[in-house]
């Protein structure tokens, strides 16, 4: 019956995905028309730094200096209006199957900045931006070219990325189905696992094995609706936090998680950290990432809720339910045949 519910509400999205097309509103005006009666296809948009922007339609081209931003897009169905991206786009799995195009596209920005010239060279409608880059704002303001600034570290300011993203492309309605979809799976997990009382502690390590995520950052948000304790969860931050080995072993996790792009495995852990529990009971794991990491907030973070629950509790998520969802999520907001193989 689970197993079933996830797959409804997938068919549900993708259904609603047929339905819904992205493009801008299309305004008609008659010699009759009163100009005051004539819809507005203006936009304004409250984004992450505050910052209120207005775009006169919506964007036609798109740079995304920002890995998260692209893969959305493509997700939203706006990946035909993305003119440039972020730079390594080569390393990413999901372009590779999902938008070969995007291989081909300028790469104009990173995590430490962009390249102004080269990314007003495309004449975009929109620049999307880091909140890292925030700074480089002005400059784009300067040459008349709108940015909107995301800061996606939060489910909820993940989730506000969406909708920014949708709005500003046209792809609202397809934005609006994706974020309905997402909250169906958060609130059908919280069910299931929100009045359990063995509800395990959980080290997620960051790219440092002693790297990890205070009660500000998405992931505390992840552990916490998948019926875990984040060990880190007294941590007031809204970045990554560095921590002792001492904190970690008094914390004695009973379950520890890598993300995809830790730069130790699991076995290092093991030779590190032997004394905590969760080393003695062999439940150290790393979070799939084959197509795109379900460990932070990507498109695919849908399916990491998923996945982590039944890790945690897989007498309430089966791991029937997550490969059904897997297949059926690709399928549906990428084009993509996935098995669940393929993308852990």
């Amino acid at each position: 019956m689970k197993t079933k519910l996830i797959s409804l509400i997938l068919v549900f999205s993708f259904v609603m995905t047929l339905l819904a097309g992205c493009g801008a509103p299309q305004t008609v005006e008659s010699p009759s028309t009163p100009e005051s009666s004539v819809q507005s296809t203006e936009i304004t948009i409250t984004d992450h730094a505050g910052r209120e922007v207005t775009l006169e339609k919506p964007a036609e081209k798109v740079v995304s200096a920002y890995y998260l931003s692209s893969s959305l897009l493509i997700a939203i169905g706006a990946r035909q209006k993305v003119v440039g991206i972020e730079m390594k786009a080569d390393t990413r799995e999901l372009y590779k199957l999902a938008a070969p195009e995007f291989l081909e596209l300028p790469a104009v920005g990173s995590g430490k900045g962009i390249n102004v010239e080269e990314t007003a060279a495309l004449s975009p409608d929109l620049v999307v931006l880091p909140k890292k880059l925030a700074d480089s704002a002005a400059q784009f303001e300067a040459l008349n070219i709108p940015v909107i600034v995301i800061d996606p570290e939060t489910l909820d300011t993940f989730l506000e990325t969406v909708e920014m993203l949708g709005k500003a492309t046209g792809c609202e309605e397809k934005a609006d189905e994706f974020i309905s979809y997402y909250k169906k799976v958060m609130e059908d997990v919280s069910a299931r696992t929100k009045d359990l009382t063995d509800k395990p502690t959980v080290y997620l390590a960051g790219s440092d094995l002693l790297r990890t995520a205070g009660k500000g950052m998405y992931q505390d948000d992840l552990i916490t609706l998948c019926g875990g304790v984040n060990a880190a969860g007294s941590i007031e931050d809204s970045q990554w936090v560095e921590i002792s080995a001492e904190q970690l072993l008094s914390w004695n996790p009973s379950q520890v998680y890598l993300v995809s792009y830790c730069e130790s495995s699991k076995e290092d852990f093991a030779a590190q950290f032997g004394a905590v529990d969760a080393v003695k009971n062999d439940a150290v794991f790393t979070f799939p990432s084959n197509i795109e990491p379900w460990d932070y907030p990507t498109a695919s973070s849908v399916l990491g809720i998923l996945w982590l629950a039944n890790a945690l509790h897989p007498d309430v998520v089966t791991a029937d339910e997550v490969n059904t969802a897997t297949e059926e999520f690709y399928q549906n907001y990428f084009g993509i045949s996935v098995s669940v193989e393929t993308a852990a």
